[in-house]
């Protein structure tokens, strides 16, 4: 009996580490499938003022190479516009987009540099993420509590220089992407969006913190015209697959429809952009999601959140 007993521990112990085991980098037909057209919205790289695994021009040229049709190359705080157009001009054959993060640096909620992030050569400025590290909501529950922010919204109420982002977001047919802010406060900048008329908006890892959308409030922020984004991040660590999980379940909830995936990769360390997104879909598609799904999710969905064809 103690000798079954200590089987049957082991045998719990090993599929406890299992489960906790990392996924592993795809490979296959799957990939070349999976990335031929992909559009990744979330992109890191040089320069920045954190390591970065590759810089802007070369993750348009591997995202080219693995015949991927666009990324948008994010920092957190330098606009990003002026770097899709190098980005283009060194690598043509893909299309590739920047945006701006409000947050100090730029001033903040700030509609002049929307303004000129939009009129930067090109015009590929795309994105406007509505703060991230400085976010009140990022400060406030993070481990420096009492450093300075950007303020979005006050006693329940968007503050007049977030409206006047979103306007300006919408006179240049840019998109409003949630960045860091609660979960409240999306929902907000989703209803002034959509009364204005802007045509594209996601919740930025919406579902995950530092936003935590409720699968009520991401299904909210569906009505009200917006995306939900679901990053991948880093696969390689034990956390993985629980992840995975989630993201899976929390998809269904809202539908495919609505869902947009994305790698936000390119930090060092970690697997670079394409190489993580095609890990990503992969391990989607061993929970369940067909190659139709996934396209719809990371070719159809994101094409008409940017304004491609």
């Amino acid at each position: 009996m103690r000798i079954i007993a200590l089987a049957a521990v082991m045998a719990l112990a090993v599929g406890a580490v299992a489960a906790r085991q990392a996924i592993p980098q795809a490979t296959g037909a799957n990939v070349a499938r999976d990335l031929s057209g992909a559009i990744d919205i979330h992109v890191h790289g040089n320069p920045d003022n954190v390591a970065r695994s590759l810089d802007g021009l070369e993750a348009a040229r591997f995202a080219k190479d693995k015949g991927m049709r666009a990324i948008v190359l994010k920092s957190h705080f330098d606009p990003t516009a002026g770097l899709a157009w190098l980005a283009r001009k060194a690598v043509p054959g893909i299309e590739v987009f920047g945006g701006i993060d409000l947050n100090l640096p730029v001033g903040g909620m700030n509609a002049h540099a929307v303004e000129h992030m939009a009129r930067v050569n090109g015009g590929w400025g795309r994105m406007v993420w509505m703060s991230t590290f400085d976010a009140e909501n990022q400060v406030r529950t993070g481990k420096s509590p009492n450093a300075p922010y950007v303020r979005v919204s006050q006693n329940g109420a968007l503050l007049a220089e977030t409206k006047a982002v979103i306007a300006a977001i919408r006179k240049h047919n840019l998109v409003l992407a949630s960045g860091h802010v609660s979960a409240q406060e999306a929902l907000l900048m989703f209803e002034e969006g959509q009364r204005l008329g802007v045509r594209g908006m996601v919740a930025t890892h919406g579902m995950s913190a530092p936003t935590l959308l409720t699968v009520e409030q991401a299904q909210q922020a569906t009505r009200l015209g917006a995306f939900i984004e679901f990053v991948s991040g880093t696969l390689a660590n034990a956390s993985a697959q629980p992840r995975i999980d989630r993201i899976a379940e929390d998809i269904r909830k809202i539908g495919v429809e609505h869902a947009i995936l994305s790698s936000d990769l390119g930090q060092a360390g970690n697997p670079l952009p394409a190489d993580g997104f095609a890990t990503y879909m992969e391990a989607l598609r061993k929970k369940g999601f067909t190659d139709q799904e996934l396209d719809r999710m990371t070719k159809q969905n994101p094409a008409r959140l940017l304004g491609l064809d």
